[in-house]
């Protein structure tokens, strides 16, 4: 894939931590290993390896504007207000309104849920669908993953008599909305360090200032905040924040809450998803959040949060045999749209090699998969992506994926200002933007001007970092359970990589949507079954169907595969050297 391979621990410091990990605390070299090269020191082993909540929960009142917030949330439970929940078409939205209004509802509160339609709403709350939520009687507006930057729709609904709280994450412009509580960690004057959290955390954090509140207002029958991390562990997961610290928490617990298949809606995604397993972190992240995706993808945009908070199984098994069938529905729609956009990509690059973002731009694609299409062009060729929909109206409205150490959020907002956009935001690894032509070329050349350095930068330190050697033998699920107790592996916290050196392919070819399942044998006669996703059009996928025959180095990801029922290890390819 034209990087080196490095030594994830070559570092003297990281190697030093191991050699004590090993020594002093009788930690598995392995495991070691894996911990040292993430930044973990000796003395913080045993806390990362089971970490606990009570142990990295902040007060919540660090966060700007959360005493306020709480105080006018805990006055709506005690009056006994209608509340209207405003969320966010992605699986962070869809968890973040279901925390909110299951906690509300749980207090008698009737609360009503609106997610607003990707392509006839857009982004953010809407005027339309404020004034709707206020005539049908409510009395507090909750946006919870948007809202920081919706000026208009929320001066709009103080207007209406509406108290609007927004609980967010998103980037910050300097003016904020006119609104009673803004809570997000990423507003310019919030010195929480909590930055890193998803929309869901910052909703949690808001229920657990409010528990505390409605305790001291004598309040007795509160809900067990406990039972909502499933949902906060899947927004962590699928918005691809950095799993460290808190949100690592997060998802730990959050994993043996979902385990338990108490949530109805998440037992009705598991079954729909053929998930016979205990969920891990990569079940959310490519089993559950894009089916709970798709829905605001090229469905109803409110299925998901349906589904999140159904109580009704026979409701919960239908909502999620729907969403599994759009997820079908949109693959096929994305790899057409993937096929075209590489091919062009692919021409433009042969003209401008060093061009630091890519930029595309169709009609016929729809606006439910360009962030899948800039995914999919930023993994394929290295570098930030764009991908728009041209609308019937002249506009067309894009999504953006960045790489490591280039923040694409940033630029956006900047774009905004300098008015090439209608409207745009997002964080460093993500964004959304609104041209206001079908003509992305000056967006192009602004972007391509704001993040050379750093593109370049970033693409000079890529490697592909490796954590150990195995051989095909020595690839035991045992080792992957070893190596599992360092997890979970996502954003900030990536799944070691493994290399098995000198192994001849004996066998390769296409399965699934492209890709490509291969069979690798260790000279001492073990062999290794092999999966590389999404590779089969790409040189990874062309090397393995070619290669049949030949001695290779490969690197990749350990897992178990249970697949009818047995349990055998399996090898994620990432990258092949020849020796």
């Amino acid at each position: 894939m034209g990087r080196p391979w490095r030594d994830r621990c070559g570092d003297p410091a990281a190697q030093a931590y191991a050699a004590t990990m090993v020594q002093a605390h009788g930690l598995p070299d392995l495991l070691a290993r894996v911990l040292a090269s993430r930044g973990i020191r000796p003395d913080e082993a045993a806390a990362y390896l089971e970490p606990r909540l009570r142990d990295l929960m902040p007060d919540p009142s660090r966060l700007v504007d959360m005493e306020a917030a709480a105080e006018r949330l805990a006055r709506a439970v005690e009056a006994g207000e209608r509340v209207a929940v405003f969320g966010d078409y992605d699986v962070d939205g869809a968890a973040s309104a279901a925390l909110m209004a299951g906690y509300l509802r749980a207090l008698g509160l009737t609360v009503d849920i609106h997610i607003p339609d990707r392509i006839t709403e857009g982004y953010g709350p809407n005027v339309a669908a404020v004034t709707a939520l206020a005539e049908g009687g409510a009395t507090l507006l909750v946006c919870v993953d948007c809202g920081t930057s919706g000026h208009e729709p929320l001066a709009a609904a103080g207007g209406l008599g509406l108290a609007v709280i927004v609980l967010d994450h998103h980037g910050a412009p300097e003016m904020l909305p006119p609104v009673e509580a803004l809570v997000n960690p990423n507003r310019l004057d919030d010195v929480s360090g909590l930055g890193h959290l998803c929309a869901a955390g910052v909703v949690f954090l808001t229920l657990v200032a409010l528990n505390r509140r409605l305790r001291r207002g004598g309040r007795e029958d509160l809900p067990d905040l406990a039972e909502a991390l499933d949902l906060v562990a899947l927004a962590t997961v699928a918005d691809v924040v950095p799993l460290t610290g808190l949100n690592r928490a997060f998802v730990v617990q959050g994993l043996k809450v979902m385990r338990g298949r108490g949530r109805i809606g998440l037992a009705a995604l598991f079954d729909a998803a053929s998930l016979s397993e205990p969920p891990e972190s990569w079940h959310l992240g490519y089993l559950l959040g894009p089916r709970i995706n798709a829905g605001g993808r090229i469905g109803h945009a409110g299925l998901g949060a349906a589904l999140l908070t159904s109580g009704d199984p026979a409701e919960a098994t239908r909502i999620a045999t729907e969403l599994d069938l759009l997820n079908r529905e949109r693959q096929g729609i994305e790899a057409q749209a993937v096929l075209e956009a590489e091919a062009e990509m692919d021409r433009a690059l042969t003209l401008a090699p060093d061009t630091p973002i890519l930029v595309t731009a169709s009609a016929s694609w729809h606006p439910g998969v360009v962030g899948l299409v800039a995914a999919r062009l930023k993994e394929r060729f290295g570098r930030p992506a764009f991908a728009f929909a041209l609308r019937p109206d002249g506009t067309a409205t894009g999504s953006g994926r960045s790489v490591a150490g280039v923040d694409l959020g940033h630029a956006v907002r900047e774009a905004v200002d300098a008015g090439l956009l209608v409207k745009g935001g997002g964080h460093a690894m993500a964004a959304g933007a609104t041209l206001p032509s079908h003509d992305p070329t000056h967006l192009r050349d602004f972007l391509a001007a704001a993040l050379a350095a750093a593109v370049s930068e970033a693409r000079a330190v890529e490697a592909l970092l490796v954590d150990g050697t195995v051989n095909a033998g020595g690839a035991t699920a045992e080792v992957v359970r070893l190596v599992r107790r360092a997890g979970p592996f996502g954003a900030g916290a990536p799944e070691p990589v493994f290399a098995l050196p000198y192994h001849r392919l004996v066998d390769a070819g296409i399965v699934g949507n492209g890709h490509v399942r291969a069979r690798f044998r260790s000279r001492d006669g073990q062999a290794i079954g092999t999966i590389a996703f999404r590779s089969a059009q790409g040189p990874l996928g062309q090397a393995l169907l070619g290669g049949i025959g030949q001695e290779f180095h490969v690197a990749g990801t350990l897992a178990i595969d249970t697949w009818r029922g047995g349990e055998r290890v399996q090898l994620r390819v990432g990258d092949l050297a020849t020796p």
